[in-house]
């Protein structure tokens, strides 16, 4: 038998959700629609207004955490539950978030709190275009001030956006459908993001200096499809525009040259105020939270090509998307398992920004099925295992790699593919169509974890 791999004693074994993917609870309560409320969700896909209905068993949910043995939680606020309207402040909502950062203080558990996951109050889209407009920098930091003042003694960890790429790019996540001007509106809805946790950023340390404040990215990997090289300029490219762009403004409140000129030249630059530079430079993040499930890989632009159904991301005049046939795929990883990228994505992410990082999702999407009353997740068992391992060479390299969270703690609503693909190491056990009790039963990944986090290695 091989030796075990041992963790720090510091290290921040923990599992992560996020609102509008679990919560349930449509309008209960005072809380208001979020733009997650009002999505084209085709027929015979879950929505959101039951979702996992984490709101009707937040103390069972709470309960397994415990007894699963997480150090952090790492959720997020809904924050039209918070600010129904994005102006005025819901006290039912408050107190349904101090109920879970209570309970997992007295639990022994770290609340870690993301201020925005993928859904606003629609309220403001409806005033004034959402993230399109820069009136939302200041409703997102006067939420994020009542935020901190409320929390400013309890939680040691924030994070302020989570996967900028995506929720600037996703329509039905931030509420602005109309095509007419799509990439242009998403570039200007990210440096809107970006001015907006800069200012948030700023705010926290002076309510509370001591706090950390991090921000989640969508962890690029980027390999060339092969040593031509234009498909290394491809690669080079694409790690610029699907995450440098924003890593480089979070931290050092610029743009990369090449981006900087290839949106000049295309006229999708933001418009920007002189007042911007000194608060994009002003303050930056403690951390960076790490989203990781594969790889990609892509090559020198094909104009052939049909990117009409690709992400707005993608949708560019410097690299085309290929696949990579070095790695496994399954049904819901289409890109590939890669743990080896990881490792890889880790080690570039320090040595362009020498800040200490978490992973704050790595998961499995399988479509699970209930057999006996059971779920036999060896298969996530065995991704999460070879993630670890990952995570504990780089430690071992001396990266300030400091937590792990898995996604996902329960079966959440996929955006897309509603319970059909399931991350959790909690079985939810609803269907698309039928939600029944929603009744929670741990899976064997539930109890390997368990096991893991009890003896801290693996």
């Amino acid at each position: 038998m091989k030796d075990k791999k041992t963790f720090p004693e510091s290290f921040l074994w923990g599992a992560s959700t996020s609102a509008f993917q679990i919560e349930g609870a449509y309008l209960e309560d005072g809380k208001g629609l979020s733009t997650t409320d009002c999505r084209n969700v085709p027929e015979g896909i879950a929505d959101g207004k039951v979702a996992s209905d984490h709101y009707h068993h937040v103390d069972e949910d709470l309960q397994l955490m415990k007894d699963l043995g997480i150090q952090i939680y790492r959720f997020s606020f809904n924050w039209a539950r918070i600010m129904p309207d994005g102006k005025h402040v819901n006290e039912k909502g408050l107190q349904f978030y101090d109920h879970i950062i209570d309970t997992c203080i007295k639990n022994g558990i770290i609340p870690f709190p993301t201020l925005y996951h993928f859904e606003m109050p629609q309220a403001l889209v409806d005033a004034y275009g959402g993230w399109k407009s820069r009136e939302c920098i200041d409703d997102y930091v006067n939420y994020a001030s009542i935020c901190f003042k409320r929390w400013k003694d309890q939680v040691p960890y924030w994070a302020t956006i989570n996967e900028q790429l995506i929720a600037s790019a996703a329509s039905d996540l931030n509420g602005n459908k109309e095509s007419s001007q799509k990439i242009k509106d998403m570039y200007q809805m990210s440096y809107h993001m970006s001015l907006a946790e800069k200012k948030a950023m700023k705010l926290l340390k002076q309510i509370s200096p001591n706090t950390k404040v991090g921000v989640v990215c969508s962890m690029q990997v980027i390999y060339p499809a092969s040593s031509k090289p234009e498909d290394i300029q491809a690669a080079y490219d694409a790690q610029d525009m699907l995450q440098n762009m924003l890593l480089d403004m979070s931290v050092y409140g610029r743009y990369p040259q090449r981006v900087t000129h290839y949106l000049k030249e295309n006229e999708l630059y933001p418009i920007t105020e002189v007042q911007d530079e000194e608060i994009l430079t002003s303050s930056k993040p403690d951390f960076i939270g790490v989203n990781y499930y594969a790889s990609n890989c892509v090559k020198a632009k094909d104009i052939t090509e049909d990117e009409s159904k690709l992400p707005p991301f993608y949708r560019n005049q410097l690299f085309s998307m290929a696949s990579n046939e070095h790695l496994k795929k399954t049904k819901w990883m289409e890109f590939g398992i890669d743990p080896k990228g990881l490792e890889i994505g880790i080690q570039q992410l320090f040595e362009r920004y020498h800040l200490p990082v978490m992973i704050t999702e790595n998961g499995l999407a399988y479509s699970d099925e209930l057999k006996d009353g059971k779920i036999e997740d060896d298969y996530r068992i065995e991704y999460l295992k070879e993630h670890m391992e990952v995570c504990h060479d780089l430690i071992k390299q001396g990266y300030p790699l400091f937590g792990y969270c898995p996604w996902s703690l329960i079966d959440v609503l996929s955006s897309h593919q509603g319970f059909a693909k399931r991350y959790g190491l909690i079985y939810i056990d609803r269907s698309d169509t039928d939600v029944k009790e929603c009744k929670r039963i741990p899976k064997n990944s539930f109890y390997w974890y368990q096991k893991t986090i009890k003896e801290n290695a693996i």
